[in-house]
């Protein structure tokens, strides 16, 4: 899992509010083009629920674009599935394989709900510790989730691909956050200050963002 480098504070970002779209034509071309394995139909599955979902509130978009993510993967750790560590999928790649960690969970639901229509700003990917084997527990790992931001400084609703319920953070006191980020800025700990650009200070994201672009994905998009 990425670790944090130490790098001096950066400008801080626009807190111009984003959302994302996705050509799906563009997608399906180079779905056939890159050789993916999985099946045609799940890209149109996807492409299909984002519609639906579109034109409903807030709550239901969080909970059916969970709920798609959750029917339609599995988990398998990264080592196992690409043959190396730390890899972080496009929605595309995760879609063929039908399988992700954390990481892969996170970006699609993520595209997705901003494809639906939340704003960037109120989406952040947390990097966190989790404690595994109860409260009490001394052992962790680290884990990715989905935090979604009613306000700013609200407390966030977590969406998790170890579990499908969505929970505030406040009920996920087995997690402990390091950073988060978004399209555009990266925050320290739970709901520090602006550290910066975090496509310039975290590599496997600017990579993964570059690589959807080329498979149709525009973030950024004003709305």
């Amino acid at each position: 899992m990425l670790c944090l480098a130490l790098l001096p504070h950066l400008p801080q970002a626009s807190q111009r509010p984003v959302f994302a779209a996705i050509d799906f034509t563009k997608a399906q071309s180079q779905w056939r083009k890159s050789g993916l394995q999985g099946r045609q139909e799940v890209l149109e599955q996807w492409q299909s629920m984002l519609q639906r979902v579109s034109t409903l509130d807030t709550a239901e978009k969080l909970k059916q674009v969970n709920a798609f993510v959750h029917d339609t993967l599995a988990y398998q750790q990264d080592l196992s599935l690409w043959g190396r560590e730390d890899y972080w999928a496009t929605p595309l790649e995760t879609l063929a394989k039908g399988r992700g960690d954390c990481e892969d969970f996170v970006i699609i639901q993520y595209v997705s709900l901003l494809h639906a229509g939340i704003s960037d700003d109120k989406l952040r990917l947390i990097y966190v510790r989790a404690r595994i084997g109860g409260p009490a527990s001394p052992v962790t790992q680290p884990h990715m989730v989905l935090g979604y931001y009613p306000e700013p400084g609200a407390e966030p609703i977590l969406l998790d691909s170890l579990i499908e319920d969505i929970l505030p953070a406040s009920e996920r006191t087995d997690l402990t956050p390091v950073f988060s980020f978004n399209s555009s800025e990266l925050w320290a700990g739970g709901v520090g200050a602006s550290a910066g650009s975090s496509t310039a200070r975290l590599s496997p994201w600017r990579n993964v963002l570059n690589r959807m672009k080329r498979e149709g994905v525009s973030l950024n998009v004003s709305r």
